[in-house]
């Protein structure tokens, strides 16, 4: 049986506590709506900005890549990426000038399509500059650049820019990719960098895990591999009788005989002979 004490207390402190509770539960819900209009004005005003900045930005230079440089998303390297290709342009003969103006040039059109399309999210952000990275490397033929330029694109290859990770993370991951020569020419870059910035920090993953091995391709010459003995089921083991000890004694002559081509006894005498 409950019983109900609620008599004991007056009938204005009971108005007054359940008052008091719905004004604390507005008052939550007041915040909680003011954060989520604060982040989305956050949010619309970054977007409105970008937007604004990439239709005033022209296709030559890198003014497009600027746009995206001190956000909130922090997606840092494209500005980088796109000054040391322009920076070191004159080096390159016809195929790689072409490869900086088209590549370039496919970055900042993509970026200006599809920001309006994508959500506002960072990570939707980023995963929109990312595959677009790769869909204009890959169309343009990044690799092929890299391998004929390898003595004027070394300025390509910045450890200290790969933090925090983000579009020149995307770019060294891509450059991994183009084969052995530009594999182990990206390694070497970026252990030569990281060991003037890190020291002993470096020394020691590479003693854990060296990319010397990696440089020298590895030729093991293994045996070819040899087919295994056929094994006869047998039964039962059984021990030899007499009639089959002499009938592999009467095989084994004629086997003699075949091989020299004479009867045994003859073949003995003209050995002796």
């Amino acid at each position: 049986m409950l019983v109900s004490f609620s008599f004991l207390f007056p009938l204005q402190w009971r108005t007054q506590a359940v008052r008091g509770h719905v004004v604390g539960h507005q008052c939550t819900e007041n915040i909680v709506v003011s954060l989520w209009w604060n982040l989305l004005s956050l949010l619309l005003s970054l977007s409105a900005e970008i937007q604004s900045c990439l239709v005033s930005s022209g296709d030559v230079g890198c003014g497009t890549f600027q746009c995206f440089n001190n956000n909130s998303c922090e997606i840092q390297g494209l500005h980088d990426i796109c000054l040391t290709l322009l920076h070191n342009a004159g080096r390159y003969d016809s195929q790689g000038k072409s490869f900086v103006k088209d590549a370039l040039r496919c970055m900042a059109l993509g970026l200006r399509q599809r920001f309006s399309c994508v959500s506002r999210r960072c990570s939707a952000v980023k995963e929109m500059v990312f595959s677009l990275q790769r869909e204009c490397y890959s169309r343009h033929q990044l690799c092929l650049a890299v391998r004929d330029h390898m003595d004027t694109m070394g300025n390509l290859v910045q450890f200290h820019l790969m933090f925090p990770p983000g579009p020149y993370v995307e770019l060294m991951n891509f450059l991994l990719k183009c084969g052995d020569e530009v594999r182990l020419w990206v390694g070497r870059r970026l252990r030569g960098q990281c060991e003037q910035q890190w020291g002993a920090l470096c020394g020691s993953f590479s003693n854990t895990c060296s990319l010397s091995q990696l440089d020298a391709p590895q030729h093991t010459t293994a045996p070819p591999p040899t087919a295994p003995w056929p094994i006869p089921v047998q039964g039962p083991s059984q021990q030899p009788t007499r009639a089959a000890e002499l009938e592999n004694t009467s095989a084994l002559s004629k086997i003699n005989t075949t091989e020299s081509g004479l009867p045994v006894s003859e073949k003995s005498n003209v050995t002796a002979s």
